[in-house]
């Protein structure tokens, strides 16, 4: 089993930055894949970026440029450096691992940290 907890959350004002991390403990695999999720009040949850094998990244259009998603294999954590943060980037982030194609989705979740961008 896989245990994944969130940190780095907080207030900030628009233009600020923040550096999200997710700490992963138990039967964690560096080939595993990883993802930031995140769920703003009143609307879906929707993926931020994803992390797979060989280290290949990819980010949400709105995110594209400001955030940067990263993995400390020896650590085993990963990371989310958000960077001119916006109001509507206000949400709870929540970090997900080991993708899993036959129920097409991820199996283990972070609690959620929550990230508020005030105008």
């Amino acid at each position: 089993q896989v245990q994944l907890v969130e940190s780095g959350g907080g207030l900030v004002q628009a233009g600020g930055s923040l550096r999200l991390s997710c700490a992963a403990s138990g039967s964690i695999h560096s080939i595993d894949a990883m993802a930031w999720y995140r769920q703003a009040p009143g609307k879906e949850r929707e993926l931020v970026a994803n992390i797979i094998t060989g280290g290949a990244t990819n980010y949400h259009n709105s995110v594209k440029g400001r955030f940067t998603m990263s993995r400390d294999n020896v650590k085993n954590t990963a990371y989310l450096e958000m960077n001119s943060l916006k109001p509507e980037d206000t949400a709870v982030y929540n970090c997900a691992e080991k993708w899993e194609y036959s129920t097409w989705r991820y199996k283990y979740w972070g609690q959620g940290t929550e990230v508020t961008v005030s105008s």
